[in-house]
């Protein structure tokens, strides 16, 4: 897709020094700086206003904007953030928010990607609807959220029981909003039970989502039931039990981080498009041994992915005849830090039941 043209935007003698080359950018072709310019962040697209007037006319043409909250924390390393940095930075963020998406309001270009990353708390809400009116109208085609928790490590029970009611009364307060989302990350919240079939009706529109250390308390049963829905991502959710995924037509990557479920961290239903599963975890004792015909049912996938990440192994070879129907399309493999104890013989199993396309 053509990008904007930036012809007519009154390029002044700073624009162009021809005779020196200290402006080298400014003499690229309009779509080039584009490209380069939309690979920023929206604090540092802003620093490059002051280049020229040409310059400054770019904020509001870019079709690809990022609004990070990390852009506008403090730098120093080492030294651990504050309440008041986190509520600055998130007010930066929405100072951000409203100047960007106010300025383009009136214009003729569509934000193609909209990708922001803020901190759960009281100014979410006012991001949040800064985002719907946008939203509303069709002024941007894809908006991605990516939602921090102000405790971040060391978090108890109670703060992530906060941080749940925080992000559900933040749902409630934006529904507009996140029935636009495209892709949503969250992290360190503990929901009621009612509350992940309450975001599925929401939100619409989502077609990945990233779940880091989120539950529903002590062996979580997650059902997942989505129309859109292509990529699911379970990270550090120890507490969750199993994923059902029972109906999510459109799903093809599912990524799991660490689980401590005695049983199969997760259920097939209807996922007849998943191609890729990945799995990443520390066996236990009480680990049961996986075995990958029962695991993935009836769903023949083409990317694998295991990482054992100790030496104990959680997968239990198994024969051809067995694995031949859920791996017959297998195409990629990946078996990270595998056991030293494990010959040869181990390993040539799942290549074996790929049978001869492998």
């Amino acid at each position: 897709m053509a990008k904007p043209s930036v012809d007519g935007l009154g390029k002044s003698s700073l624009d162009m020094v021809e005779d020196n080359g200290v402006d080298r950018l400014s003499k690229l072709p309009d779509d080039v700086l584009l490209n380069i310019v939309e690979r920023l962040d929206i604090a540092d697209v802003e620093r490059t206003t002051i280049l020229s007037r040409r310059w400054k006319q770019i904020p509001a043409i870019l079709s690809k904007i990022f609004i990070m909250v990390a852009s506008f924390q403090p730098k120093h390393e080492g030294r651990k953030l504050t309440s008041d940095d986190i509520v600055r930075a998130n007010t930066n963020v929405l100072e951000a928010t409203r100047s960007i998406l106010v300025k383009r309001a009136g214009g003729p270009h569509t934000i193609h990607l909209l990708r922001m990353q803020f901190y759960l708390g009281d100014e979410s809400i006012f991001i949040g609807h800064a985002v719907a009116n946008t939203i509303a109208t069709h002024k941007v085609a894809s908006v991605e959220f990516t939602i921090l928790t102000k405790v971040r490590t060391k978090f108890t029970n109670n703060d992530l029981l906060t941080h749940g009611r925080q992000f559900m009364s933040f749902l409630d307060s934006c529904p507009n909003t996140f029935g636009g989302l495209a892709r949503l990350t969250l992290e360190n919240l503990r929901l009621g039970e009612s509350d992940f079939p309450k975001i599925f009706s929401i939100c619409k529109q989502l077609e990945v989502l990233c779940l880091y250390h989120c539950d529903m308390g002590i062996e979580s049963l997650l059902e997942v039931e989505h129309s859109q829905l292509s990529e699911l991502v379970i990270g550090r959710s120890v507490l969750i039990k199993r994923v059902d995924l029972k109906w999510v037509p459109k799903l093809t990557v599912l990524k799991f981080n660490m689980f401590r479920s005695q049983d199969d961290p997760f259920c097939l239903g209807y996922v007849p498009l998943l191609q890729t599963v990945s799995i990443i975890n520390t066996g236990f004792s009480w680990h049961k041994m996986l075995k990958i015909s029962e695991l993935l049912g009836e769903t023949a996938i083409s990317n694998l992915h295991l990482n054992f990440k100790s030496e104990k192994i959680w997968v239990k070879p198994e024969g051809r005849r067995q694995l031949l129907p859920v791996l017959h399309k297998l195409r990629l493999v990946n078996l990270i830090n595998i056991s030293e104890e494990c010959d040869l013989t181990w390993i040539m199993f799942i290549l074996q039941g790929a049978g001869p396309f492998m």
